[in-house]
């Protein structure tokens, strides 16, 4: 299985117009961060987890030829607002995305992408069959996911876990029922927001808190902010089984 960070940015904290912060102007590309979402390849088939507003940028970078799913973790623009152009895929696949998705996320993107649910069908918009997601294990095209419902402050996320690799994003409790999913993951990504404490989001410190707690054989904290700091600097304080992700990192597991 091929893990491909497709983005460990944030909308949180991220400044948009004429900002002069030291992330801004880093030469280092591993502080150039994209919203978050990852790119999964296993027995021959393609998955993206999450489609944020950067989602077309993403495939261009990675030179994605094709997608078999989409799946959700939860409703925020930031993780769904790019969902308009799955329809490149359409084109070249001549079929439907198949899109898992809870019942909120799905009322989500059934109001702010009402055309493409619409009784009259526009020609050339997304074409998608829809599936419920729940707190159960889903198979798709043959690789299971195990959804781990964390909480997002008092919204329900689904994190994934698929074989040894568990994948957690936008979350700041989990609860003990849900940890034992993840127990025995060779490798968890979880998010890290920044140091100070956040309403809804793991602190670096409670990050790596929970990663001593799990104990997976290798960690990456994604979902970053500018505010956390630059990359190397950040690198520098983190226990050794644990890095920061960056844009366009690949691991095999």
């Amino acid at each position: 299985m091929q893990i491909t960070f497709l983005g460990t940015g944030t909308s949180q904290g991220v400044p948009i117009i004429a900002c002069n912060c030291q992330i801004c102007l880093s030469d280092d590309t591993k502080d150039k961060r994209l919203r978050s979402s990852i790119l999964i390849e296993e027995k021959g088939k393609t998955f993206v987890i999450d489609t944020g507003p950067d989602f077309r940028q993403q495939m261009l970078r990675e030179n994605v030829k094709k997608m078999d799913a989409i799946i959700f973790t939860h409703e925020h623009k930031d993780h769904t607002a790019g969902f308009d152009d799955i329809r490149a895929f359409n084109y070249v696949s001549k079929k439907k995305i198949e899109v898992y998705a809870s019942a909120n996320v799905q009322e989500a993107i059934k109001r702010e992408f009402a055309y493409i649910f619409s009784d009259f069908k526009y020609p050339g918009i997304p074409e998608i069959n829809l599936h419920l997601l729940e707190n159960k294990l889903t198979t798709i095209d043959g690789v299971d996911f195990i959804p781990i419902e964390v909480m997002h402050y008092k919204l329900p996320v689904f994190s994934f876990r698929i074989n040894d690799f568990t994948y957690i994003t936008d979350a700041n409790y989990i609860s003990d029922k849900e940890k034992e999913k993840i127990k025995g993951s060779k490798v968890i990504v979880l998010n890290a927001l920044r140091k100070e404490p956040h309403i809804s989001h793991f602190t670096l410190e409670q990050a790596i808190e929970l990663v001593q707690e799990l104990k997976p054989e290798k960690a990456y904290f994604t979902h970053i902010s500018h505010q956390l700091g630059l990359h190397a600097d950040v690198a520098k304080e983190l226990p050794a089984t644990i890095e920061l992700a960056y844009d366009g990192l690949k691991i095999q597991l």
